[in-house]
């Protein structure tokens, strides 16, 4: 299934993701560190999405309280409580 989450307080400001099954499928970042979004999108791809919440949740970006890995943490979150 695709959803789209708008991020709050990081340089991206949208992640677009498919998850099936419990598993990240496809991650995509609009805005952000291109090469970081885009590492971070292929390290998580095939994942349970419980690990990626597990692994993601709570890194910081510099003074911010959140970070790309944290916001995608956070859509993942969203998602289980729609589930």
């Amino acid at each position: 299934m695709h959803y789209t989450y708008k991020t709050k307080g990081t340089c991206s400001s949208q992640i677009d993701l498919e998850v099936e099954n419990g598993v990240v499928q496809e991650v995509k970042f609009t805005g952000g560190c291109n090469g970081n979004t885009k590492g971070i999108s292929s390290l998580v791809k095939g994942m349970k999405v419980d690990d990626v919440i597990a692994r993601c949740q709570g890194i910081r970006c510099g003074l911010k309280p959140t970070s790309c890995p944290d916001q995608l943490a956070t859509a993942l979150q969203a998602i289980q409580k729609e589930g």
